[in-house]
């Protein structure tokens, strides 16, 4: 069977999102196409795995050199398989700010004020703290608290009260700003992934297809109309076909990277790659935005930290085996365990900065083994001013696109990263943080402008939230319209987080879920 009313190309947050929605219609015929495995690995599950997840999942990006990062290459990992990267993040549900999806409306995209798309985060939540005002209570994705929160967690949250920062026991809720601990994609112990939530449970359904290890080459476009895929499985070029459209749920990276390669962008870069142009579209590719971000990280002689020394490694050791008796204990941490929202204008619309706590000594995004005790902290510009660009670096699906987020390139973004830095340490140095004793592993004075912004320039990375690249928006010079529809050929739909005119001021999975659920409403509206 090669023919289905709608393809997704995507197992992702959001390509997991629509299939499963749109398959609720049993005359509705769907393929969901997706490079990589099934992602059921027992690490995969297991939260605190994280580190030590296995490398087919996944994709293992960089950058190309960063101007604003001393020239650095920035590393980019993206999840590969079912669920996406939900199959490797660090589980946070945070929505971003209510000023976000009322600024997305004030930009021209109608539709997507707080008040529209709240229904639809509310829709695809089953938190376990029940149904309210701004929560779900029976929806597929799983959000749980956090039951095994390590000391100098809470310890963080503790020393930012000390500054009178406010606590904020929900980020999802009336407010954003202040500090606690976050709510997480669990259920009972164990990861929820988006394909856990929306496929996994559904799997029977017969108007459902899941094709896995499937890498999709092109777009087949056929009289300005997309009419289907052609992918590569077991080394074997296939097309499918599809009746009604097409959806691109590929990322932030993949989706752009696959519309260059079948011929849509940017006329002069895709014959550079000697593709024949289909559409010439500038805008693709383009307004690609990340979260900067910096990470402290602080040796303590407490064992209270997860580290590597005896003591820890036969603590872990008993963790794992806890959790694969009990689901948990220790390893049901997403080791950014406790955060917060802050600005330093108060004038802000929303908050400025947002901070990861991790109970442990994090060096080059985990790649760095480091012995001993300790924790970490990061602190990221939540709506940077610099935009960068997607591109292709070879005509092969199977090829890393070229990445280019613009890390710093505006000086409004070091700025902020300063203050926030700043801030950062004023935390460290308050009781009962600052009764561990840490030693800071990257000493820089703080007070010094010049001394603080090499030390950004030189450790500074992404926090993992690429959005934007194929913008929705009111013009016809705009990727997207408003209901996702690709501007310039029909039976096209584009939803994941490029989609976003704006990156939210938060965590991107949540958002991108959302994006997904809206989606799936808009292609059943058009095919009645």
């Amino acid at each position: 069977m090669n023919e289905f009313d709608i393809i997704v190309v995507g197992g992702g947050s959001a390509g997991s999102a629509i299939a499963g929605r749109l398959t609720e219609d049993p005359t509705i015929n769907v393929c969901l196409v997706e490079a990589g495995g099934s992602n059921k690995d027992w690490r995969v599950h297991t939260p605190g795995m994280m580190p030590f997840l296995p490398e087919f999942t996944n994709w293992y990006y960089a950058t190309i050199p960063q101007k604003g990062l001393n020239g650095r290459q920035g590393h980019q990992p993206r999840g590969k398989g079912m669920g996406g990267s939900s199959a490797i993040n660090a589980m946070l549900y945070v929505r971003g700010n209510a000023w976000d999806y009322d600024n997305w409306a004030a930009v021209g995209c109608d539709g997507w004020a707080f008040d529209d798309v709240l229904p639809y985060f509310k829709r695809s939540e089953s938190n376990e703290r029940g149904g309210s005002e701004f929560h779900g209570g029976d929806g597929p994705l799983s959000v749980s608290d956090q039951h095994s929160v390590n000391a100098g967690s809470r310890a963080f949250v503790d020393s930012a009260a000390q500054l009178q920062l406010p606590r904020n026991e929900d980020f999802n809720g009336a407010a954003q700003a202040g500090f606690g601990i976050y709510q997480t994609t669990t259920k009972k112990g164990e990861r929820w992934t988006a394909s856990r939530a929306y496929i996994d449970p559904v799997r029977s359904r017969p108007n459902l297809h899941v094709m896995t290890d499937c890498l999709t080459e092109k777009l087949i476009v056929q009289d300005g109309r997309v009419t289907g895929v052609q992918i590569v499985r077991g080394g074997r070029t296939e097309t499918l076909h599809a009746r009604s459209s097409v959806v691109l749920s590929a990322g932030a990276f993949g989706t752009p990277q696959i519309l260059m390669l079948s011929g849509i962008g940017p006329a002069d870069h895709i014959r550079h790659h000697n593709i024949d142009v289909v559409l010439d579209k500038p805008s693709v590719g383009e307004n690609l935005q990340d979260h900067i971000d910096y990470v402290a990280s602080f040796e303590t002689e407490s064992k209270d930290f997860i580290g590597d020394s005896l003591a820890g490694t036969a603590r872990m050791a008993k963790a794992i085996i806890e959790h694969r008796l009990r689901r948990t204990g220790i390893m049901t941490t997403p080791y950014a365990e406790a955060g917060g929202f802050w600005s330093p204008d108060p004038d802000a619309p929303a908050p400025q900065i947002q901070y990861h706590f991790v109970p442990a000594m994090l060096e080059d995004h985990g790649r760095e083994k480091v012995k001993g005790h300790g924790f970490s902290c990061h602190a990221c510009v939540l709506r940077p001013e610099s935009k960068g660009r997607v591109r292709l670096k070879s005509n092969e699906a199977g090829d890393m696109p070229a990445i280019d987020p613009a890390f710093l390139e505006d000086d409004r973004d070091i700025a902020l990263l300063r203050a926030g830095v700043r801030q950062m340490y004023r935390i460290f140095d308050a009781p009962p943080l600052s009764d561990y004793h840490p030693r800071d592993r990257h000493p820089v004075d703080i007070n010094d402008d010049a001394a603080l912004d090499q030390a950004l320039r030189n450790r500074s990375d992404t926090v993992y939230h690429p959005v934007g690249s194929c913008a929705m928006g009111p013009n016809e010079s705009d990727v997207l319209t408003p209901r996702l529809k690709f501007r310039g050929l029909e039976g096209l739909y584009v939803a994941d987080a490029s989609v976003m005119p704006k990156i939210v001021s938060g965590n991107t999975n949540a958002p991108s879920i959302m994006i997904g659920e809206r989606c799936a409403d808009f292609i059943k509206a058009d095919l009645r």
